[in-house]
């Protein structure tokens, strides 16, 4: 039987029993919450480390390239025509930065026009292995957000009418 959330929606089939990460404990489990014991989170903590890198890997484009890139390599024509939505410049940007952090490989050969293919380091194939189980997850529950926000919207608009 499906479980039914706040809003009244039931949760999908296959849902797991609670949030990410329930019955572990906090991120960093073990160590307390992230931060917890460190003093201010300031720029050489390891929370605000942590959420640098999430920063980048966690954002809408480079979650879409990482995924494009982790079926192989890569032309930057095939990567805009692959992800809908996106600017060249845009597009520019997510790559410079996933190579800065060593996550994708820029290699150049001299033809004429130069060819230019983006792949994965071996990191960045482990991180695009858990960015394909999410969006796995975002195609297998976006109905069901769509529905949760449809009645979260409809519940805000009756309580402030």
């Amino acid at each position: 039987m499906p479980r039914v959330t706040h809003t009244g929606v039931p949760t999908p089939t296959g849902a797991g029993p609670g949030p990410i990460g329930a019955g572990t404990g906090p991120i960093g489990a073990g160590t307390g919450p992230i931060g917890a014991g460190t003093g201010p989170i300031g720029a050489g903590t390891p929370t605000c480390q942590l959420r640098d890198v999430l920063d980048r890997v966690g954002d809408k484009w480079s979650v879409l390239v990482m995924a494009l890139l982790g079926a192989g390599p890569r032309r930057y024509s095939e990567l805009q025509r692959g992800i809908e939505g996106i600017s060249q410049r845009m597009l520019t940007l997510t790559l410079r930065s996933l190579e800065r952090d060593g996550l994708v490989v820029r290699t150049v050969t001299p033809t004429s026009p130069p060819r230019v293919d983006y792949s994965l380091t071996p990191v960045g194939a482990t991180l695009a292995t858990e960015v394909g189980s999410l969006i796995r997850w975002a195609e297998a529950h976006r109905e069901y957000v769509a529905e949760s926000r449809f009645h979260y919207d409809t519940r805000e608009t009756e309580e402030t009418a």
